[in-house]
């Protein structure tokens, strides 16, 4: 593992900061719609994502949007963290480093650790404030579902892949969810949260000698501000679920939906 001080990157945080910003604003809903001849923005809900999508358009197509918001979300945390796997903040590590190895503690805390979040964090907040739509987006779940299950498997020098499968038995769990409850909304909000905690564990186990380094006091804050962003752009259904008037996501009736509707 390579020490590397924050004077070295702090541009480089700014650069993916801004990258990714401009990543998130790329809405697919609305890309899609558009060839489909609509705009989301005035049909259902007005919510360009992928909810609205599978209400509008059916099932075949609620998918497509869901997959691209994903890897949007997740794609540029893998960049990231290949970028500067191998690399830890010289800034508050230890004077000797501890070789890594499989649920070891690392003294210091891993570069790629925290870029891998912080590259989501900001491809979340350019889905949910796009300044090319005037700063109404989406919700950002599919983004946030993407960076967690593509970034849970990456370990500061290699990516564990079973953790991979695990994930996706995670995301297949919301969907069942969704499916059996018909609550679109609470089934998004339970995945995220589930996958948040899982990832902040995994953190914690990881930092346990080191948990009060301002850098790893800074990736759990940037998983409770991934959490924060997705439970605030839900408020609206938060409320409407609270007195009972929130629409319902039925999985059999989009199934049967034809996509050219």
């Amino acid at each position: 593992m390579k020490e590397i001080a924050f004077s070295d990157i702090w541009y480089w945080l700014i650069l993916c900061a801004v990258a990714c910003y401009f990543i998130g604003c790329f809405n697919f809903a609305v890309i899609i719609s558009h060839f489909k001849k609509n705009d989301i923005r005035m049909i259902g809900s007005g919510n360009p994502g992928t909810m609205n999508m599978t209400r509008t358009f059916g099932l075949k197509i609620g998918v497509i949007n869901f997959v691209l918001d994903a890897l949007k979300g997740g794609v540029p945390a893998m960049i990231g963290w290949a970028v500067f796997r191998g690399y830890v903040f010289a800034d508050f590590a230890f004077q000797h480093l501890q070789s890594w190895c499989y649920l070891g503690h690392l003294h210091g805390v891993s570069v790629s650790d925290f870029i891998r979040y912080f590259c989501g964090l900001f491809v979340i907040i350019g889905h949910i404030f796009p300044v090319t739509m005037k700063f109404k987006g989406g919700k950002g779940i599919a983004s946030t579902l993407g960076l967690f299950v593509l970034a849970i498997p990456c370990e500061p020098e290699a990516y564990v892949w079973w953790y991979l499968p695990i994930a996706v038995v995670g995301l297949v769990l919301v969907y069942a969810y969704i499916a059996l409850t018909e609550w679109g909304s609470m089934g998004s909000l339970i995945g995220v949260s589930g996958f948040t905690i899982w990832q902040a564990g995994i953190i914690v186990a990881r930092y346990v000698n080191n948990i009060t380094n301002p850098w790893v006091i800074t990736l759990l804050l940037i998983l409770l501000l991934i959490n924060i962003l997705t439970w605030g752009a839900h408020r609206k259904n938060i409320v409407k679920l609270l007195a009972g008037e929130e629409h319902r996501t039925s999985v059999k009736k989009h199934k049967k939906q034809k996509t050219s509707s």
